[in-house]
């Protein structure tokens, strides 16, 4: 059930619409909920108790950070 799927641009957060970095899975429906780092850290918990699958990619945010920051020098 589970998939390699990766998060791009244009995954959106379904809270307030930036970009997403987190997809959860939920137990109840078998759907997923993409979400901004703010609001995954915001509802983490309550999540994670009805989840299947968290993934996390907010490691992405420092990468994209270093490589504009590295464009810039």
């Amino acid at each position: 059930m589970m998939t390699d799927w990766t998060l791009t641009a244009a995954d959106r957060c379904d809270a307030c619409g930036a970009r997403a970095y987190i997809r959860v899975t939920v137990k109840l429906e078998l759907s997923d909920v993409l979400l901004c780092a703010h609001h995954g850290r915001q509802h983490e918990a309550k999540l994670r108790a009805i989840c299947v699958d968290w993934v996390d990619e907010t490691g992405m945010l420092h990468e994209n950070r270093t490589k504009a920051e590295g464009a810039h020098v």
